[in-house]
Order: structure tokens, then sequence, then C-alpha cells
């Protein structure tokens, strides 16, 4: 994955995307999620990822993929670490050479 602009987090689709393009509120949504409210919350706000649950939960009740989301959670979950400079010391390890 290359260092370039941050990739969208899928709280974010979830927000503009399907919640407000829908007029539904976190709290309906939540709702037929069968999550709470807060759960929900934090997704939305991008304070929390998707997990293969909720990706699930997401493609039942939005007819989304599940695999849509997992997709833009790795996305952006790769390209956090990859910017965070705390993997950039490691190199790749050679096997042992036969003596």
């Amino acid at each position: 994955m290359k260092r370039g602009m941050m990739p969208t987090h899928p709280g974010a689709v979830l927000r503009e995307d399907i919640l407000k393009e829908m007029n539904l509120s976190i709290t309906k949504a939540a709702q037929g999620l069968e999550v709470s409210r807060k759960t929900l919350s934090e997704i939305v706000n991008e304070n929390a990822g998707i997990t293969a649950e909720m990706a699930l939960r997401l493609e039942k009740g939005f007819g989304v993929d599940a695999s849509f989301w997992l997709d833009l959670q790795a996305k952006y979950d790769l390209w956090k670490v990859q910017n965070s400079g705390r993997v950039a010391h490691i190199h790749r390890i050679a096997p042992n050479q036969a003596v």
C-alpha cells in the first residue's frame, strides 16, 4: 500500500453514504442492526473500527457486502500503521544459510 492520502474510514462511508442518504438517525440504525447506539456512534464518529460481525450486520441491514466494509477497514488500518513509524525499522528476514 502506498503512503499517499489517508483512506476513508468506513464509519465516514456509513455516515455519509448510508445514514444521511436514508435519513436515518444513529439510534434508529442501531436498533435495526441490533447493536447499542454507543457502538454505532463510535464507528460513525470514526473512533472504532468495523469488526467482522458488524460487517455482516451492515450487509444484512443495508445490503452492502460485508467484504466491502472489511476491505475499507483493512486499508484504513494498514495506512495508519504504515504511517505511524512503528514498523519502519523492520526489514526482510533472511533465511539461515546451510553450514
